[in-house]
């Protein structure tokens, strides 16, 4: 296509993502099933151009920002705490499927090369943070069991793509050193963690002083592409900095962010990781042109795709329940030993943790990064789209109804959160009060404030420069209520005694009280 043809197919696109958006909103669909739904049917619709991406490209530019704004929005005190599960899913649970998943590979096809049947498995094996989030947006869960989803979801995407790269490596020499693996892991993971916090501590200087909230926003993007291509570039994780990045700057945002930045870059962030989900989720449904593509005849989709795939579709889920409930059972023991002080997940959240791994665009593109030289790449490409749909076609579309049959619907955490809340405002509403207190002024109560309204504007006609005056020292006290407002919620936030969502709350009343009241300080006059 040329590259007007490009820009009006990605319009088109657009449009179709808002029609099926709408259509899964008004049917309570999961948006993510309709979407890739609604891409396989394009996929099949006569003169239709065949979508081969750039594997590189797309995760340069998908990826970082999706990671970015998910790890900028998660609660870095359930992160830190929760951060052996994590690790247990996003590297352990991932390792562990890539094993399995190779050994049925091989086992169904014998003839085919232990490195490739392992490479087949690391590209199936991370769960998509796009693919995760889309579902638990739609569901009410425990805050740790969303922490351990969310944590595993940011994390994984890396072990995923490292043991892909060593298995392709492998396939192409037909040597593997397990050592010089292991020192390559560390140094990605290391080297990116490091660069990402270096990288968050210095966006945190570089927000604070920018004059304008947009130009703050333009650097959170820029800083986001940074993290990774530079990461990539040095040969780290590009996955680990990002996520790393978007920490710092999230668990900051509260000092660093004015009112205006936040409220504007959430507003930014939001349209922005909802048009890339919607277009990679679309991506997936219109590769299936290139998957049939793939099939000479009926036989040989059966017997050297469709079995493989099967297998490989039903080996992922068997592998990540399997590594859950030993996971659990680990846990267990070094709890009733007194080596883990938090307790293990139940086995109910042990079962929605195990239904929960939804494979997404990582894993297409994984398969589409494959050598075309490779043995078994038809293979992969058939069952990661295999995957990807049965994941959230089946998974993702029953696990809202799995959670209410479970009865895990955190009704006790939100009667808990409700409580909490409760305290804050009243805490403070006294911190603010205390701070008009000490200015020696007193405003009118609710029922009052329209009448004082009318008062001020007929100063305002007749005395201007005095109504400026008093304007001033309202908004003056108002900004100072709403600081003292500001660290009090930070500090109960801080301490454990309000959960990060409450936090969140507050803080946007805040925000926008503020954002009036320097934008009426601002005014000339």
């Amino acid at each position: 296509m040329t590259g007007i043809a490009q820009y009006e197919f990605l319009v088109a696109l657009i449009a179709i993502i808002l029609v099926l958006e709408a259509f899964a909103h008004a049917w309570h669909l999961p948006q993510a099933a309709v979407l890739i739904v609604g891409g396989s049917a394009l996929a099949l619709v006569p003169g239709m151009p065949q979508i081969e991406p750039d594997p590189e490209l797309v995760l340069a530019i998908f990826l970082p920002p999706l990671l970015m704004s998910g790890a900028f929005r998660t609660v870095w005190r359930d992160f830190r705490d929760n951060m052996a599960g994590i690790l247990l899913l996003a590297v352990g649970a991932v390792g562990f499927t890539t094993l399995i998943v190779g050994l049925a590979v091989h086992y169904v096809l014998p003839s085919m090369p232990w490195a490739v049947c392992f490479a087949i498995g690391a590209v199936v094996s991370p769960p998509d943070a796009v693919a995760a989030d889309a579902v638990l947006a739609r569901v009410r869960l425990p805050s740790r069991i969303i922490a351990l989803l969310q944590g595993e979801s940011l994390l994984n995407d890396a072990a995923g793509l490292v043991l892909l790269r060593f298995a392709i490596a492998a396939a192409l020499t037909g040597t593997f050193s397990l050592t010089q693996a292991l020192e390559q892991f560390s140094i990605l993971s290391v080297g990116g963690v490091v660069l990402g916090y270096a990288l968050g501590q210095g966006g945190r200087i570089v927000v604070r002083r920018l004059p304008e909230s947009r130009h703050a926003i333009a650097a959170t993007v820029l800083i986001t592409a940074i993290a990774y291509v530079g990461a990539e570039r040095l040969h780290f994780s590009g996955v680990l900095a990002t996520v790393t990045a978007g920490l710092t700057l999230g668990w900051h945002q509260h000092r660093d962010f004015s009112a205006t930045l936040r409220v504007r870059a959430f507003a930014f962030w939001d349209v922005l990781v909802f048009i890339m989900e919607s277009l990679l989720f679309i991506l997936i449904g219109l590769s299936l042109r290139g998957v049939i593509n793939h099939v000479t005849s009926v036989e040989d989709a059966l017997h050297t795709l469709l079995l493989p795939a099967a297998t490989v579709v039903a080996a992922t889920v068997v592998a990540r329940f399997i590594w859950v409930f030993a996971s659990d059972i680990v846990l267990r023991v070094m709890q009733a030993i007194g080596l883990r002080h938090h307790s293990a997940p139940s086995f109910a959240a042990a079962t929605v943790m195990g239904w929960a791994g939804m494979r997404g665009v990582v894993t297409l593109l994984a398969a589409l990064s494959l050598p075309e030289t490779l043995p078994g790449r038809d293979v992969a490409l058939v069952s990661a789209f295999g995957i990807i749909v049965a994941s959230v076609l089946v998974q993702g579309s029953t696990l809202g109804a799995l959670i209410r049959w479970l009865r895990l619907d955190s009704a006790e955490e939100a009667r808990a959160q409700r409580e909490a809340e409760a305290h804050a405002w009243v805490s403070m509403a006294d911190a603010q009060y205390a701070a008009i207190a000490r200015m020696g002024a007193e405003h009118p109560r609710l029922m009052e404030q329209y009448r004082y309204r009318a008062m001020m504007a007929a100063e305002a006609r007749d005395a201007p420069d005095a109504s400026r005056t008093h304007e001033i020292a309202h908004f003056a006290a108002l900004l100072a209520a709403i600081s003292a407002g500001r660290g009090t919620i930070l500090h109960l936030h801080r301490a454990g005694r309000i959960p990060d969502t409450v936090l969140r709350e507050m803080e946007y009343e805040l925000d926008l009280q503020q954002m009036v009241a320097e934008a009426r300080l601002a005014e000339p006059g």
